[in-house]
């Protein structure tokens, strides 16, 4: 083995990410010619030898210390020339650090500490700076004609005793001057300072805290990791890495971490780090990129306080695809480091807990996030597999139970029967909620599913412990606040409703469309109705093809007064439906059955019918004249075959009764096994389906087909029919 004593320079491009999803073939061409025109001959100049070149970054051996700092000091002065007049957007900048230090040779490679603690000061120094060794320094200082300022003595990453470092200061005037490192004062000092502080800062809170709310926790938003493996194919993997990486910070109880929802707004879309910290309200800024070669990965990651524009952290890892969860793990524990963060022992023992060992379960649960999160039913029908072959593959994988929970209870709120009939969902997220958390009690989602589903049963104490529960282990968590929200809304808490809504739009500005109908249903019943609206019609634009999305804004519309908009909306509501679902008031009764509150109930329904939504689905009426009686209708259908068309597109359909009440009802896309009875003077559905509660509805003798035919409508089918058995 070869060893020798040698100087490194490490370099590489800050945002190099961020500046390639802005401009991929601009950003490579840039930077060719800053390599060509500017670095490699500065290089040649100090006589040094390219070890290897990694895309956004160089690795370059030098003979002479004084050489490498000198070859630095060149490279960043006249990148500081070259980007005059390039808007920041374009700018190239370099960040580089030098060291003096042992090396392994290994044919025209290096390997060792004195490479990584190159690296690891490439990393600390600022856009455009250079951050040097003490071993470096040492050879350096009044040879190169730059100044020094001492950072003191760094602990690296991997390194085992702790190194001194400097950063060069580049201006002329400071050339020659060494900075020391900051002095720490005495004791007696430090409490007159802090005395003297605490007073000063108690008098201006006196005028201040009245004008000013300052936040008292961090926040940082996690931008979605660049796919740079040339593969569209593999976007699903960067964002996997993207969504774990958010999912571990929200297990800090004192950081804020914006939701996937609203970073991933910002997918493929270039944007200022400024105008994401405004628009998201953060503070600092994660972003990186993803490259996976066959089973190797490369990530590079970076934190960015976007106050300040500083790099406060930033690391490459290049590791085979067996290493993945390790560099999750490292990563987001050096950002919560950076960010000022003390994990608690709980805390970090779940953020080190690999979501499995086996990768190629991993591989279908990102494949399954990916499609789930389209929100089309091909994409959930889709999901609902891949995650079956992720839990088969490892039964242990505690987050692939609790994304499948997740993605089947949406589709069980959203009465999907063509994807999944209610029963069998409603049973399916039960089962996978609760496999996750025997597997990991400490998961926040399957609580905050559990919650959901609970209220709708009308259990709501054990509803608002699950949900406080979810919020409890993912506070930063805006999915466990909504559903909180969601939980309080149904209980008649209102206050505590808003408080979690308001927390969930502040970690996820972007809330998803159903989200945010939950969050204008809290506002609407609290009585803030700009609230609502505000949030229904951003619902609207985020959605446009989904119905009842507008029928809830056409609820907030006539709480307002605005009634000429509410029937607007209403409207346009029933035009965008096309399978029963809430078009018509019959099913709001039967979907809001949950509401413990029965005036809060009568509020969304008196909104309703002021903003003309019809009683039954499809703006069905029938001729009271014509209407059956209880034991009229009892005759009719018990123990009887009924045969007949469905609304809309007329569908053929046949509903089988048998004496006792025992029923199936078939159509071409409907197979429901339930019981039948009469109640007054309506015929009743019984199933497992519209979350157990009978749906009932009158049935009409009608005069116009001339075959004496009949019609029964209740929330779920308008069905005209005959009796033939």
């Amino acid at each position: 083995m070869e060893r020798r004593l040698t100087a490194i320079l490490a370099a590489d491009v800050v945002g190099y990410s961020h500046l390639m999803g802005e401009d991929e073939v601009g950003t490579l061409e840039r930077l060719k010619g800053c390599r060509r025109e500017l670095v490699d001959p500065a290089i040649k100049e100090f006589h040094g030898r390219i070890i290897k070149l990694m895309g956004d970054g160089a690795l370059v051996e030098f003979a002479s210390v004084v050489d490498a700092v000198q070859c630095a000091a060149v490279i960043q002065r006249r990148m500081a020339e070259r980007n005059k007049g390039t808007a920041d957007a374009r700018q190239i900048r370099f960040r580089i650090g030098v060291n003096l230090g042992d090396v392994i040779v290994e044919g025209d490679d290096i390997y060792g500490d004195g490479v990584n603690i190159a690296a690891r000061l490439e990393a600390m120094a600022e856009p455009g700076g250079i951050c040097i060794s003490g071993t470096a320094f040492d050879h350096a200082v009044h040879k190169v004609d730059v100044g020094f300022a001492s950072l003191g003595e760094q602990r690296l990453k991997n390194i085992a005793d702790p190194v001194r470092a400097y950063r060069l200061l580049l201006d002329p005037a400071a050339s020659g001057k060494v900075t020391a490192a900051p002095h720490r004062p005495g004791l007696r000092v430090m409490i007159l300072a802090g005395a003297a502080a605490l007073a000063i800062a108690a008098i201006a809170g006196i005028f201040a805290w009245q004008k000013f709310s300052v936040p008292s926790r961090p926040s940082v938003a996690v931008l979605p990791f660049a796919n740079l493996g040339g593969d569209p194919g593999q976007d699903y993997f960067a964002d996997g890495i993207t969504e774990d990486l958010i999912t571990d910070l929200t297990k800090l109880s004192g950081l804020d971490v914006i939701a996937r929802n609203s970073v991933f707004a910002y997918k493929d879309k270039p944007a200022a780090l400024a105008d994401v910290a405004r628009d998201l309200g953060v503070r600092f800024v994660v972003e990186g990129s993803v490259r996976r070669t066959g089973e190797q990965i490369r990530l590079n990651a970076q934190l960015i306080d976007t106050a300040t524009g500083d790099n406060l952290w930033a690391n490459r890892f290049d590791r085979g695809m067996a290493g993945v969860f390790s560099v999750q793990d490292e990563m987001s524990a050096e950002i919560a480091k950076a960010l000022g963060m003390q994990p608690s022992a709980a805390e970090s023992e779940r953020m080190a807990r690999p979501p499995t060992e086996n990768l190629e379960a991993y591989d279908f649960y990102l494949r399954a996030e990916q499609t789930a999160r389209t929100g089309r039913r091909d994409g959930l029908r889709q999901a609902l597999t891949l995650y079956d072959k992720a839990e088969e593959l490892d039964p242990a994988f505690a987050e692939a139970f609790a994304a499948d929970a997740s993605t089947t209870v949406y589709i069980w709120r959203e009465s999907f029967n063509d994807i999944m009939q209610s029963a069998p969902a409603r049973k399916r997220a039960y089962e996978k909620a609760s496999r996750a958390l025997q597997l990991d009690p400490d998961l926040s989602s399957p609580y905050a599913i559990l919650g959901i589903m609970q209220v709708v049963d009308r259990r709501y104490e054990e509803a608002i412990a699950s949900a406080e529960r979810a919020v409890a282990l993912g506070p930063g968590d805006a999915e466990t606040q909504i559903a909180l929200g969601y939980v309080q809304l149904f209980a008649g808490n209102h206050a505590e409703a808003a408080a979690a809504v308001e927390t969930a739009l502040r970690l996820d500005p972007n809330l998803s469309p159903i989200n945010r109908q939950i969050a204008g249903l809290v506002f609407l019943i609290q009585g803030s109705n700009d609230k609502a609206i505000e949030a229904l019609e951003r619902t609207h634009d985020d959605a446009p093809s989904v119905g009842d999305f507008r029928i809830t804004l056409g609820a907030a519309y006539a709480r307002a007064g605005r009634l000429k908009d509410a029937r607007a909306a209403v409207a346009e509501g029933l035009g965008a439906m096309s399978t029963p679902g809430f078009d018509s008031l019959s099913a709001y009764r039967v979907n809001g059955a949950q509401y413990r509150n029965p005036r809060d109930f009568a509020l969304i329904i008196d909104a309703l019918q002021q903003a003309g939504l019809p009683e039954w689905p499809f703006g069905f009426t029938g001729d009271e004249h014509n209407r059956l009686k209880g034991g009229e209708i009892a005759s009719l259908v018990l123990g009887h075959t009924l045969q007949g068309q469905l609304e809309p597109g007329l569908q053929t359909a046949f509903l089988q009764i048998g004496s006792d009440g025992k029923a199936a009802f078939r159509s071409t896309t409907r197979l429901v096994t339930e019981t039948v009875y009469v109640n007054g003077d309506l015929l009743c559905e019984l199933s497992e389906n519209m979350f157990g509660r009978p749906d009932c509805g009158p049935v009409y003798k009608r005069r116009d087909d001339g075959g004496g035919g009949y019609s029964f409508v209740n929330s779920s089918k308008v069905f005209h029919f005959a009796v033939v058995q």
